[in-house]
């Protein structure tokens, strides 16, 4: 049998002929590993693609612990129809629900993360380079700025200079209610220039743009390396990554219609009445393996965002980490049509001792949500795993574990 690809389906298949399709799959001349646990098939193969960029330019932005496009695409294409209503519970940068838009589905997201939204709304309708680039150039971002004590240790004194004025200019333009999708989109991007390892970014060399470092702890990386920061144009760095996020946009714009965002705790029931949900997918955070405020606190500064008054639940405590699971459910199964699906992304963690996916397998039958099976996709190379120096299959999580369930 050939190996099969990445293809949209022509017709949406139901759960029995999706679990047949994963049982006989085949990828590089391999075949599925077919496990179980507790009575659910458990199926083991390469079921997309673990190259970089095989999917749109407009993913291409930074958030920790996000997973792939191609995991969302897979379950998407075989589970939906276009017009569909697609939900993340969790939905971090918005990668379910953007791929889920580039597809012609309905999107409905909720994170307890404000900036959550700003990292996605603009990419659901972005505007044009040229859009973009007029914006730029009417703004005067070497006057005058307040700047916050400590962040020379990232920036050059001119460029922290025009971050904050372009700051300032953003948040007059929320607070007067005239922001666009342009001012949208510029602050999106922004967020994402911050800091990180390359000439790329508006900062001197730190951590990679997913985790913003500590001032301390930068002062003293600058220290170590003998560096100092270097002038970076932000309006140039906005424009460049405004280039590279929409060169795939006139082959492939998102065409879905946004159903709505909750900014909510999952344990709290959605306040929705549109047309049910037909498919979920969503990563949870793992337990505290993730410090999702501490890494993004430099975003939020420049969004507005009081980290500390970010409810994200992040616990050590595996009975707490089921209540969330248990909330994420019975709350999503609200609002979801009988026979709905619900992909259900989690990892190994603890060393591969505490299997994430068998919990809610077992919290699952507790509420409306029958799983059926478990989907590992077993990656041969992880690039956060190689950025930090770590053998592929011998540390760090190379697999996505999807428990796919059916609402009763």
């Amino acid at each position: 049998m050939q190996d099969q690809l990445d293809l949209d389906g022509d017709e949406r298949l139901t759960l029995d002929e999706f679990r047949t399709e994963l049982e006989g799959w085949r990828r590089y001349g391999k075949g599925t590993i077919v496990d179980e646990y507790s009575g659910v098939p458990v199926f083991v193969n390469e079921f997309w693609t673990s190259k970089q960029r095989a999917a749109h330019s407009l993913h291409e932005i930074s958030y920790r612990a996000c997973f792939k496009p191609q995991l969302p695409r897979f379950f998407i294409t075989r589970l939906t129809d276009p017009g569909d209503v697609v939900f993340d519970p969790f939905m971090g940068r918005g990668t379910t629900l953007l791929e889920a838009a580039l597809h012609g589905r309905q999107t409905l997201g909720n994170d307890v993360n404000p900036l959550s939204r700003l990292l996605l709304e603009a990419r659901l309708s972005p505007p044009s380079l040229t859009e973009v680039d007029a914006r730029l150039r009417s703004l005067s971002l070497d006057g005058p700025a307040a700047h916050p004590d400590g962040f020379e240790v990232f920036f050059h004194e001119r460029t922290l200079n025009q971050i904050c004025r372009l700051r300032e200019y953003l948040c007059e333009r929320r607070s007067a209610g005239c922001a666009d999708i342009v001012d949208q989109w510029i602050r999106m991007v922004a967020i994402n220039r911050l800091t990180g390892h390359s000439k790329g970014f508006f900062s001197v060399y730190t951590l990679p743009p997913n985790q913003a470092a500590s001032i301390e702890r930068q002062r003293k990386n600058n220290a170590r390396r003998n560096q100092t920061p270097e002038y970076r144009d932000v309006a140039a760095l906005i424009r460049r990554k405004t280039r590279s996020l929409l060169r795939d946009v006139r082959r492939q714009v998102p065409t879905g219609p946004v159903r709505g965002f909750f900014r909510q705790p999952v344990e709290t029931p959605f306040a929705y009445d549109g047309p049910p949900v037909s498919l979920a997918v969503t990563s949870p955070p793992f337990m505290n393996i993730v410090n999702y405020k501490a890494d993004n606190w430099l975003r939020c500064w420049f969004a507005g965002i009081e980290p500390e008054a970010v409810g994200i639940t992040q616990t050590g405590r595996l009975d707490a980490w089921k209540a969330l699971v248990r909330g994420a459910l019975v709350n999503t199964a609200a609002i979801s049509r009988r026979d709905g699906v619900f992909a259900f992304e989690v990892g190994e963690i603890r060393n591969a001792s505490l299997l994430l996916d068998q919990v809610v397998v077992d919290v699952a039958r507790e509420t409306a949500w029958e799983p059926v099976c478990v989907a590992v996709n077993a990656q041969v190379f992880t690039k956060t795993s190689n950025t930090w120096g770590i053998d592929n299959n011998r540390a760090g999580t190379n697999s996505n574990r999807i428990v796919v369930m059916r609402r009763r």
